[in-house]
């Protein structure tokens, strides 16, 4: 089969989904697509360009659209609604969250879900000063919550806590399950976080 930057780019994800960050060098792709590591640099400079490639390839599963102009989405709303998609993408490929996580932001596509966002964060009144770390914050939520949700599905098991500590064996109680998974720690995490983002905006408007 023809090896084309498309090919090259699936092949990074598969690797590093299947091995982990750590396993992916320009040695271990050229192996996985059956060609010599110097025939990989006709389709990128190395793999500081491939992992900005992958980075590229995730954010085009991210919905931005309700940050976009002509949108009549509240900006919180809009930060749920973007949170989601992105969380979405990424626990599909939680491998990827340490080496991106890591790894300085180049990549077009992503500068450009950045802008758009930050811009849509500065109509709603917030001052320039505070998108990124507006964005920031939303993000560390996400990611974490994307770590969280491929773990063992016994992380938080009543059986294997001691009965000794008797406060969280009883809030671990099986009945509870739906309140505490995954999923629901997401959702509380991130109505929590929004809520005090719009206190925040509101506070920042009185000091204004």
């Amino acid at each position: 089969m023809r090896l084309n930057r498309e090919r090259l780019i699936q092949a990074a994800l598969d690797l590093v989904d299947e091995e982990g960050s750590e396993g992916l060098s320009m040695r271990t792709l050229a192996a996985r697509v059956d060609r010599q590591v110097s025939s990989l640099y006709n389709h990128v400079t190395g793999r500081g360009e491939l992992i900005e490639l992958m980075r590229a390839r995730i954010v085009e599963d991210i919905d931005v659209t309700p940050f976009l102009p002509d949108s009549e989405m509240p900006w919180d709303d809009a930060i749920r609604a973007w949170a989601r998609s992105y969380l979405r993408a990424f626990a599909a490929h939680p491998n990827l969250i340490g080496l991106l996580a890591t790894t300085a932001v180049s990549d077009v596509s992503t500068c450009r879900m950045y802008d758009i966002i930050a811009a849509a964060l500065q109509r709603a009144g917030w001052p320039e000063s505070r998108v990124i770390a507006v964005i920031r914050t939303v993000e560390a939520h996400v990611l974490g919550s994307a770590l969280d949700i491929v773990a063992p599905a016994d992380m938080f098991d009543q059986e294997l806590i001691d009965p000794q500590f008797r406060t969280v064996h009883s809030a671990l109680d099986p009945r509870y399950a739906e309140s505490f998974d995954a999923m629901s720690a997401f959702e509380l995490g991130l109505t929590a976080l929004v809520d005090g983002l719009r206190g925040r905006l509101a506070a920042d408007r009185v000091l204004a």
